[in-house]
């Protein structure tokens, strides 16, 4: 199938409307940090406290994860999109509105379950309507949305900053916004044909396939997701751990932590404990994590342009390699009190964009078989919030007790993440989702 024959301007519109549930966990990620110093007096918080209210999150993201799983193999990814984009609106009007602290961690819990469905979904529904040649740069589309999201958020945070105490509800408030954006675009979005296929409904397959690539692709991908699915079912949670699909979903799942515990998510959740611990006031705070937010973005976009020509694996040993010395650099540097942290830290920012930030999503879109891949996604997706939850959770201690040595716990990962892509990950660029199960099979 030629790459000219696909209708490029249907795929990238489906990708990026549903990828907007990558804007909104973006917002939901990014707005903690300009809102933190605000919550701590509001709320008189302690590091336990903060960490919990950071990493509240991820305790409803998890839970978001398993919900999706099995919502978008019964009901289908749609549906699952819909309802994500629903949870997201009422829990920003409910964080906005939150009288005291325990409400407001109630609130931000169901916000997690909102970036649980849609981080699980939205990469999911973008790799089973993409042709294999475009997948790797439809699914970063996702990721680019998530960045987005942060950098926009951030800008608003610092826009808000002088609005007095109450800033933080502005801040939460604001993300009805592109809810509401999303939750009308994914009225408009098709079922995607692999889950059609699995609920027997092959007409409709055919149809989403042809306006995606002609009646011969449609014909000749109809075959080969039939063959894959093999009987297909409901979704299982008991055949991720069968022999045949373990090593992959083992992979799935190292690969998600790993994307986690490399720590960079701490510089953006905690930038202003960060730079606050070398004397820059809180405005010079909100500046830094808009600088992040723009460095994030552009070396996403890079990544975009990489991820198909360069494959995954390459881009992977890049970030984690290059993590691992940044962060020493960054402990004598914060030790120093130097304002070149500022650039190091930054360079980390951008070697996490283009590398394990959205080519993690990518292999977790792409190595699962089709007949498990809703459960295996949940499995590697829930696993990732854990991971997040653990890192977020103990900053604020660790940093309080380590100071900027915390920084070589997460260089020590990023070298044993170097080892586990280095040995684990076989490449994935080219290959169509059918074509990839078998070169699984086999190498296990």
């Amino acid at each position: 199938m030629s790459n000219n024959s696909y209708n490029r301007t249907y795929i990238l519109g489906l990708s990026f409307i549903s990828a907007l549930g990558g804007y909104l966990f973006g917002f939901d990620f990014a707005v903690i940090s300009g809102a933190l110093p605000f919550l701590r007096d509001q709320f008189g918080l302690d590091a336990w406290w903060e960490g919990l209210v950071a990493a509240s999150l991820a305790v409803g993201a998890a839970l978001g994860c398993l919900i999706a799983g099995s919502l978008s193999d019964r009901y289908g990814r749609r549906k699952g999109l819909l309802l994500s984009a629903a949870v997201f609106g009422l829990s920003s009007l409910a964080m906005a509105i939150a009288p005291g602290r325990d409400f407001f961690i109630g609130a931000r819990c169901m916000a997690g379950i909102g970036v649980g469905m849609a981080s699980m979904l939205s990469p999911m529904y973008i790799a089973e309507v993409s042709p294999a040649p475009l997948r790797g740069r439809m699914v970063a589309i996702n990721q680019l949305t998530v960045v987005t999201g942060i950098l926009i958020t951030n800008l608003v945070n610092y826009g808000l900053r002088n609005n007095g105490a109450e800033a933080w509800r502005w801040m939460f408030g604001l993300g009805a916004i592109p809810s509401a954006l999303f939750f009308a675009g994914a009225l408009w979005l098709p079922e995607s044909p692999r889950w059609l296929v699995k609920a027997g409904n092959i007409a409709g397959a055919a149809q989403v396939l042809g306006k995606i690539g002609g009646d011969g692709f449609a014909a000749e991908s109809l075959a080969s997701i039939q063959r894959s699915l093999g009987g297909g079912g409901r979704l299982n949670y008991s055949a991720v751990f069968q022999r045949a699909v373990l090593p992959a979903v083992l992979i799935g799942i190292g690969l998600a932590v790993f994307q986690q515990l490399c720590g960079i998510n701490v510089v953006f959740n905690y930038t202003t404990i960060i730079f606050s611990s070398i004397g820059i006031p809180r405005d010079g705070q909100l500046l830094q994590t808009v600088f992040i937010g723009g460095v994030n973005l552009v070396f996403t976009l890079l990544a975009m342009a990489l991820v198909d020509r360069l494959g995954r694996k390459p881009l992977m040993l890049l970030g984690a390699g290059g993590l691992c010395i940044l962060y020493i650099i960054v402990v004598r540097m914060l030790g120093s009190s130097s304002s070149s942290v500022s650039f190091f830290l930054l360079t980390a920012i951008g070697t996490y964009a283009l590398s394990l930030a959205p080519v993690t999503w990518v292999l977790i879109s792409e190595i699962f078989p089709n007949k498990v891949r809703g459960a295996a996604t949940a499995v590697a997706v829930l696993s990732l919030w854990l991971a997040y939850f653990v890192l977020i959770f103990t900053f604020p201690m660790l940093y309080e007790k380590l100071k900027d040595s915390t920084f070589y716990i997460y260089a020590v990962v990023c070298g044993l993440g170097f080892l586990f892509i280095l040995l684990g990950v076989k490449e994935t660029k080219g290959k169509t989702l059918e074509e990839l199960e078998e070169v699984m099979a086999r190498h296990h």
